[in-house]
């Protein structure tokens, strides 16, 4: 067969772009081209000394054509047909393998149209790494974004880490490469090797790969998230129809890496934790739990904050079934799972989403917008299609694929200021003149847009710390589109009031009260975060002044006061142990704590007051409309007292509380009608480690007018202490 046949078609820049790996379109080269009569098949391998094409039994030699190690053959038979491709190396080494460049791509243009407008919110099924089934044969199929890549391979244990040996195709100008490769299975190795218009070689992780290895080390692994069988049917079913605002939301925060670790300092496995936490959850009387970031991410210390695989659960407890056993089994308890989300920002290390074709890619080119100076990490360029896509595709990913109920979405603030963090001169000024990021701002409303639209009963949460207007405005109404906020005010103002001397706190007496001035401008959450318990803040035990027995009771009346202020709660794990000394990520929490009698009773009440919670609607039923609140009296800063009535629908709480070490008797405040009043919750009970004063379970209102009430109570205060009293159904 002439030379001329099995070149058809070809130019000798083809052919010098094939054996410097830099054609954008191999397979246009490589793999079968049918002829008049039949087909040529050409294949590359720089290592090969000869190369024998298989067809069933029958076997071709194929004549190098190349030096640098092209080979082709003529077959006279129809195309297409199934064929393998025969290497002989130096060694007398054999290597047998499918050809992948005689399969059609994976995406279709309707794919890359979408992507490219910023609008495919399943993209995570198209790029990556999926195994497929193409022409009945089995093998995965590879895809990724580098528009400004010469070429592009994939790499890995089943090519020793070759970039010579699989490059890929680009797909007309979407920037996408692709490449199938037959009879590869789960749990491969893999990479990206990118060649870049500078003519440097990088090698990169996928950024939508569903599995990592574990850290210090760096490469993919292709995994098969369709395989995993879900028992979840029931809660999925009741979440579509759940109205969160007006649910009970008790969340409890927690780190998987420092929750628990067993008797030689491991971490559990997603499995070991699946079989605890969520029972402990449940016999706390949370209903949710919210995780520290568990995206794949390289540096421990930074509790997952710094995300290097936005679909990779981190392989530090296993692997993504095993995670999906974990959301199950929670699920299955009846626990809800909120997953802290990191769109903001992203970590310089090489190997990730920086510089990912040699250029600025995922984040903004210029450093003013790319990069934060707080945290040494990049920006996501929010304003470009494809950058959006692959955040808004992942946020869904993890609410659809995983079964996760709500994000918690990291950093917000730092995203919608362009001089966050900034002195004049280090920061872009937008098209107006302003310090807003209008794409950031874009970015937010279609992410809220979508998630609501496309996953009933699950809610994003905000944290943001500046006074934005509209953070859980719906979109429409020109808001963020939130469900809700953190309450950053109300946990700075309440921290710092419960921190002072009680013999100082009636000159803060506002910072108590300020927070119903603006408790119903957005959908708070009130968080006793993570966030303040690190960094030489030391734990709330810490806080709290006085002596042991006062810092108990003092963190007692900072939960009452949380759980029975108007808003969703949020605690940190630990908090319930009444935790000494602030939290390490690096060890487990102080479980020995709880051989200690004072803090075996300081957990009881934590439980009981979280289930107290959880069963009167007034303290959550109404939590976002002003009915649901009204003073009794704000005023009293002399006794530092306050109260308050809790209200939904004809049910409503009366609920006071003593925020100093004195007893209060004879203490008057008005109701709003004639009835006996139960003392139904007391935080100063000796179950709890109190001194138990009270007042013996009841108290009748009496014809005496104060504080805009026709009636009240004459009731004792405990010292440091709350109190709840729910009237009585006989009214008198």
């Amino acid at each position: 067969m002439k030379e001329n046949i099995l070149l058809s078609g070809l130019t000798e820049k083809d052919v010098e772009k094939i054996v410097k790996i830099e054609h954008h379109d191999p397979h246009f080269v490589l793999g079968g081209h049918p002829v008049e009569n039949g087909v040529v098949i050409r294949t590359f391998h720089p290592k090969a000394l000869k190369t024998e094409l298989v067809v069933d039994a029958r076997v071709y030699p194929m004549k190098k054509i190349h030096a640098s190690g092209l080979f082709a053959v003529f077959v006279k038979q129809s195309w297409p047909f199934d064929y393998k491709c025969r290497f002989y190396f130096e060694g007398g080494a054999c290597q047998e393998r499918r050809d992948p460049y005689r399969f059609l791509p994976t995406l279709g243009e309707l794919d890359r149209y979408l992507f490219g407008e910023g609008k495919h919110w399943e993209i995570y099924k198209k790029l990556g790494a999926h195994l497929r089934e193409l022409e009945g044969i089995r093998g995965v199929s590879f895809a990724v974004w580098a528009p400004n890549a010469i070429r592009v391979s994939v790499i890995g244990e089943f090519n020793d880490w070759d970039g010579r040996i699989y490059p890929m195709r680009v797909l007309g100008e979407s920037g996408v490469w692709e490449i199938f490769i037959p009879d590869l299975n789960e749990a491969v190795l893999y990479k990206y090797e990118i060649k870049t218009k500078a003519g440097y070689l990088r090698v990169k992780t996928d950024p939508y790969a569903f599995y990592m290895e574990k850290r210090p080390k760096t490469a993919s692994i292709v995994w098969d998230l369709g395989k995993y069988n879900w028992q979840d049917q029931k809660w999925m079913e009741a979440r579509a129809k759940k109205n969160p605002y007006q649910e009970p939301l008790n969340i409890y925060e927690a780190h998987l890496g420092s929750w628990k670790r067993d008797s030689k300092g491991h971490f559990l496995s997603y499995r070991q934790l699946a079989e605890e936490l969520p029972l402990y959850v449940k016999n706390l009387g949370f209903n949710y739990i919210e995780l520290l970031p568990i995206m794949e991410h390289p540096y421990d210390a930074s509790w997952g904050y710094q995300v290097s695989g936005y679909f990779a659960p981190t392989s530090r407890y296993g692997n993504p079934d095993e995670f999906r056993y974990f959301v199950d089994r929670c699920h299955q308890a009846g626990i809800g799972i909120i997953l802290d989300w990191v769109p903001g920002h992203f970590p310089k290390d090489d190997y990730s989403l920086r510089l990912f074709d040699g250029t600025a890619l995922y984040e903004y080119a210029d450093p003013r917008l790319g990069e934060h100076p707080d945290w040494g990490t990049l920006v996501f360029n929010f304003g470009r299609n494809e950058v959006r896509n692959f955040l808004i595709a992942n946020a869904l990913f993890w609410l659809k694929e995983y079964h996760i109920d709500g994000l918690r979405v990291d950093a917000v603030a730092s995203m919608l200021y362009l001089d966050y963090s900034r002195k004049p001169g280090q920061w872009v000024p937008n098209k107006y003149g302003g310090n807003e990021n209008l794409d950031a701002i874009s970015f937010l409303q279609e992410l809220n847009k979508e998630i609501y639209a496309q996953c009933p009963g699950c809610f994003t949460v905000a944290e943001e710390s500046t006074a934005w207007p509209g953070v859980t405005r719906p979109v429409y109404l020109g808001g963020l589109g939130f469900g809700f906020k953190w309450n950053m005010g109300w946990m700075h103002d309440t921290l710092f009031y419960f921190s002072k001397d009680p013999i100082f706190r009636k000159w803060h007496h506002n910072e108590m009260t300020f927070s119903m001035l603006y408790a119903y401008t957005e959908n708070f959450i009130l968080p006793l975060s993570h966030d303040e318990v690190v960094h030489g803040k030391g734990s709330l035990y810490q806080k709290m002044p006085g002596d042991k027995w006062q810092k108990l009771a003092n963190l007692r009346s900072l939960l009452f006061w949380m759980y029975t202020h108007p808003g969703k709660k949020l605690l940190f794990m630990g908090s319930e142990l009444a935790q000494e000394w602030e939290w390490n990520f690096n060890s487990s929490l102080d479980w020995h704590l709880l051989d200690d009698l004072q803090r075996q009773q300081f957990n009881k009440f934590v439980r009981d007051l979280c289930r107290f919670y959880q069963k009167n609607p007034a303290l959550w039923k109404w939590d976002h409309l002003p009915e649901g609140f009204r003073w009794i009296d704000c005023h009293d800063s002399n006794h530092s007292v306050f109260s308050y009535i809790r209200r939904a629908e004809e049910d409503y709480l009366i609920c006071i509380l003593n925020l100093t070490p004195v007893p209060r008797f004879h203490y008057r405040i008005g109701v709003p009608e004639k009835r006996i009043y139960k003392e139904i919750f007391n935080s100063d009970s000796s179950f709890y480690g109190g001194s138990n004063l009270g007042n013996w379970g009841r108290v009748e209102a009496e014809e005496v007018s104060i504080h805009g009430f026709p009636y009240s109570l004459n009731l004792t205060l405990p010292p440091l202490g709350g109190l709840i009293f729910k009237p009585d159904k006989l009214r008198r």
